[in-house]
């Protein structure tokens, strides 16, 4: 990929934010071609005061909305591609902030990784802004392996670390066991019905609204489908909760070849088809590991009583 087509942007104050962002979308602007910003709130309202009237001709996303599960971006982006119909297209998007759990932070580098072969034909800049002094340094050599090129003090240079572009190990790593207290149920044909009706049971006791219990059944339903039609006809469900989200686990011998899997609307028949992208539209953060042994996906849903986590980008990097 070329070093100009997927970009790094480390950053240390609002100078910085601002100079490198401009210095990414100027041209275009100057242009009239279209231009998507997707940042973290504060830093939006930060964008837009400094873009005046240019604001109203440039796509503008909360990225703890778009963002919250690192999974539905690219489906984003590849709908922006389609609404622009070959126009230059440039994105910048912030999908790691300090605060995001563990678990969100490697789905989010598997995203910036799987960037680098997601659109090949398309004309198409994305520049991916990050806190130097909020983020752990392992972030940050990630990202240098994840981006063909990397910009500091508003100069561009390849990244010796970038390779091949593939998704990092650490993303890779297994999940963490579930809890003894986990509940399990082993499933087959004919037991979608009582699935759906027990998923619907756990998480309406575990706190989640009715309307996120809705979406939920409905992913959960997908993933066994996708399980009794492409696995061995049979799976286990799981199920427990963490502080604040409620958290289901399908594992089956089935194995999801296509690294991309659930991130475009419409798929080839085979592993990982539309029930996959509906998943990571319904929930809050999809966690996937699969090789020829067996795949696991695991679910996390937020409960309505859940603060909504706004994590510390007030305080760093750029003010609000």
């Amino acid at each position: 990929m070329p070093t100009e087509a997927h970009q790094a942007l480390f950053y240390r104050d609002a100078d910085e934010y601002l100079e490198g962002i401009f210095d990414f979308i100027n041209p275009a602007l100057d242009r009239q071609e279209p231009v998507a910003i997707a940042v973290p709130e504060p830093r939006l309202r930060l964008l837009e005061a400094e873009l005046g009237e240019r604001a109203a001709s440039v796509e503008l996303f909360d990225m703890f909305e778009l963002g919250r599960n690192p999974g539905r971006i690219i489906p984003a982006v590849l709908g922006m591609i389609d609404r622009h119909a070959g126009r230059p297209l440039r994105c910048v998007g912030e999908p790691i902030w300090r605060g995001r759990s563990p678990e969100e932070v490697r789905e989010a580098v598997r995203h910036e990784a799987l960037i680098n072969i997601a659109w090949p034909d398309a004309d198409i800049g994305v520049l991916c802004p990050y806190d130097v002094g909020g983020l752990d340094d392992q972030v940050l050599r990630d990202a240098e392996a994840t981006h063909p090129g990397l910009v500091w003090a508003r100069r561009l240079e390849p990244s010796s670390a970038y390779g091949d572009g593939t998704v990092p190990t650490g993303c890779e790593h297994p999940l963490s066991d579930p809890p003894p207290d986990a509940l399990a149920r082993g499933f087959a044909l004919g037991d979608l019905g009582r699935l759906r009706a027990w998923v619907t049971e756990q998480a309406g006791a575990s706190g989640l609204g009715v309307d996120s219990t809705a979406d939920l059944v409905l992913a959960i339903n997908e993933l066994t489908s996708n399980t009794l039609k492409h696995a061995d006809t049979h799976g286990v469900l799981r199920f427990w909760t963490a502080p604040g989200e409620v958290i289901f686990e399908i594992e089956d011998s089935g194995h999801i070849a296509d690294p991309l899997a659930g991130r475009r609307r419409r798929e080839p028949s085979g592993e990982g088809g539309l029930g996959l992208w509906m998943v990571n539209q319904l929930c809050d953060l999809v966690e996937i590991r699969t090789s020829a042994s067996g795949t696991t996906i695991r679910t996390h849903s937020r409960c309505a009583s859940a603060p909504r986590l706004r994590h510390d980008v007030d305080t760093i990097g750029v003010a609000a």
